[in-house]
């Protein structure tokens, strides 16, 4: 499948049917409605790449619009903080996306009521984080295993289960319950707090909201396929919805885990409620209207397939990075098989590769390593660029593609060379830097010192957003430098799971 620049989402028609279905079911609870966030709240990436038109923070939206009856709950995972676990799309583990995450929901708007740290064990981790955290003024509560988990309701249900947790204080009727990611401690969170205010006469209910998988798209839809991707380390797959099928005769999709939870997690809220459940099935829970927001099925789908290969070229990487176990990768490679894709189906692979071997052919690599890099600007022009005692493979790209981008030559000089002379001069004889080729961050800002004077270099420089959502690949792992300029950069970037440098300590 080739990519496609189309668009297949449109956000205001989403927003306006997203809207209307939690309104709807909120009005379904006269006091309080706990309704668990899956996904991402916040930056949205894989939606946006599987969904071309997607607005990463369109969900940000819906809240502002209820605001003012909305109070966010971030949970977050004791043991997420003890092993250091990473935000693949940022690059940050998930206690600094949560101190982000308060952030950017203060920036628009939205109220945080406090950070529950779940599963807490006296993980020494966790208890820093939880002192930083109220430093900062920001309200802590730390929950335990819940006593009787999964198997003996009586007791999950009881001042010994939820009960012993300490009940989290909120004063709005929508209590939004998030984390950075999956196993967060969302559910019970928010199944605990809707124990005690039911303990108080207070009728409060629960509602799920989960982007992924697409309940009323077909269960071998690429979008669908893609959640699997996107989840192979926790080993998701995605199903018909038999509790859905039986009440009512209709197949939609969800996904293992939501469906083997249904009877105990049912079971549970008739407890707390004391009285039969109105949900039938796991996808009666949800209120997600993503399909209503897709516009084009056939760019989505093309979209899809692309992020599915994203998927496993990043699972080789982190497998090599020791941030993944080869599971993961065989449930990657299990997929790729499944839609019949190959990592060469994505166009800017074969270039990056081609690039690397003609730096070996020339050679123009750095200390005998030979990398390359391609990027797919958004007319569909693929552009390249080659290691050298000078420059990463990613920056010379960048430079390459911004002096397309603007018109320029490829023999025009944008980074005169007493600039580059200073600042390998401060890398290696300052600095005592052992790798004095500049990497993308030092490329950015040599670019902007260089534009003062050279009007070439500050055509370039105007042209850098042209590469925001482009398509990159690089024959090897970037430096951290790297990668935090093309995270910057906003650039949808995979590599090869070969080491940019023979030294077993990168830095730079």
């Amino acid at each position: 499948m080739e990519k496609t620049s189309h668009v297949g989402f449109d956000n205001e028609k989403y927003l306006q049917e997203q809207s209307k279905a939690i309104i709807d079911r909120v009005n379904q609870f006269n006091q309080k409605l706990y309704l668990e966030f899956g996904g991402k709240i916040l930056y949205d990436y894989h939606a946006a790449r599987v969904l071309p038109g997607f607005a990463p923070n369109v969900k940000i939206r819906l809240l502002q619009n209820l605001k003012d009856k909305v109070d966010v709950i971030m949970c977050i995972y004791a043991g997420d903080i003890e092993r250091n676990k990473i935000r693949a799309d940022f690059g940050i583990t998930y206690d600094v996306d949560v101190l982000k995450s308060i952030d950017d929901l203060r920036w628009y708007g939205i109220h945080v009521a406090a950070v529950v740290i779940t599963r807490f064990e006296g993980q020494p981790a966790a208890v820093v984080f939880k002192n930083k955290l109220e430093l900062k003024g920001i309200k802590v509560y730390l929950h335990y295993p819940t006593k009787g988990y999964p198997k003996n309701v009586d007791v999950i249900v009881s001042d010994e289960g939820y009960g012993a947790n300490e009940y989290i204080e909120t004063s709005r009727p929508i209590v939004v319950v998030t984390g950075p990611g999956p196993g967060s401690g969302k559910l019970a969170t928010a199944l605990g707090n809707l124990y005690h205010d039911n303990k108080k006469g207070v009728k409060a209910g629960y509602a799920k909201f989960e982007t992924f998988p697409v309940w009323d798209l077909p269960l071998d839809h690429l979008v669908n396929i893609a959640y699997e991707a996107a989840t192979a380390d926790l080993r998701d797959v995605n199903m018909i919805d038999t509790h859905h099928l039986k009440a009512y005769g209709v197949k939609v999709v969800n996904y293992n885990r939501d469906i083997e939870a249904f009877d105990l997690l049912k079971k549970i809220l008739e407890k707390i409620s004391g009285s039969s459940s109105m949900y039938l099935s796991p996808t009666d829970m949800g209120v997600n209207r993503i399909s209503s927001g897709i516009i084009d099925d056939g760019v989505c789908q093309q979209a899809a397939y692309q992020e599915i290969i994203r998927r496993h070229l990043r699972s080789f990487v982190d497998y090599a990075m020791g941030r993944a176990g080869k599971d993961t990768v065989d449930r990657n490679t299990e997929i790729m098989e499944k839609v019949g894709a190959k990592d060469e189906d994505r166009r800017v692979v074969k270039p990056a590769r081609k690039a690397a071997k003609d730096a070996e052919l020339y050679g123009k690599g750095y200390a005998g390593i030979y990398c390359g890099a391609a990027v797919e600007l958004h007319d569909g022009t693929i552009v390249t660029g080659k290691n050298s005692p000078l420059l990463h493979a990613s920056s010379s790209m960048i430079l390459n593609a911004t002096k397309h981008l603007a018109g320029l030559p490829d023999s025009m000089i944008l980074l005169p060379e007493n600039i580059i002379d200073s600042v390998t001069h401060l890398k290696k004889n300052i600095l005592n830097g052992k790798n004095v080729s500049l990497d993308v961050e030092e490329t950015l800002i040599a670019l902007s010192i260089s534009a003062i004077s050279n009007p070439a270099a500050q055509m370039a420089l105007q042209k850098l957003t042209d590469l925001n959502n482009c398509e990159m690949h690089s024959s090897h792992i970037p430096t951290p430098g790297d990668e935090a300029g093309l995270r910057k950069l906003k650039l949808n970037f995979t590599c090869d799971p070969l080491f940019s440098s023979k030294r077993l300590f990168v830095s730079e």
